[in-house]
């Protein structure tokens, strides 16, 4: 086991739960620190109020910047504002940024069968 285990943090639409928890045992079992978000608003028919969504969306960032790379959760490729938002935050501290459902990969594969 690495000694010096990275640090991953999941981003996407805190609708995909269920995709959240798969995504973060995987990636605890293969030895990696996993930082998700702590509130899932949307699966849980949870709406917090515009303050505590204000804290959130920082506190979400504070884990993008204590990260070594940002997995982004987005099952059929969707990708909200929020997480829009928060890949732009992640390109611009240089973090490497890989998908779940990678869309682009995808469309080629598509195309190939054309």
């Amino acid at each position: 086991m690495n000694l010096t285990p990275s640090v991953v943090v999941l981003c996407g639409s805190t609708r995909f739960k269920t995709h959240f928890e798969q995504a973060n045992r995987a990636l605890t079992l293969n030895g990696r620190i996993v930082l998700a978000p702590g509130v899932f608003g949307h699966a849980d028919g949870i709406e917090p109020t515009d303050q505590e969504k204000t804290l959130l969306d920082a506190l979400h960032l504070r884990k993008i910047d204590l990260a070594d790379e940002v997995l982004v959760v987005n099952p059929g490729g969707y990708i909200g504002d929020s997480t829009r938002n928060e890949i732009a935050y992640a390109q611009r501290a240089g973090k490497p940024i890989s998908y779940l459902h990678d869309a682009q990969a995808d469309a080629a594969r598509s195309t190939s069968r054309g």
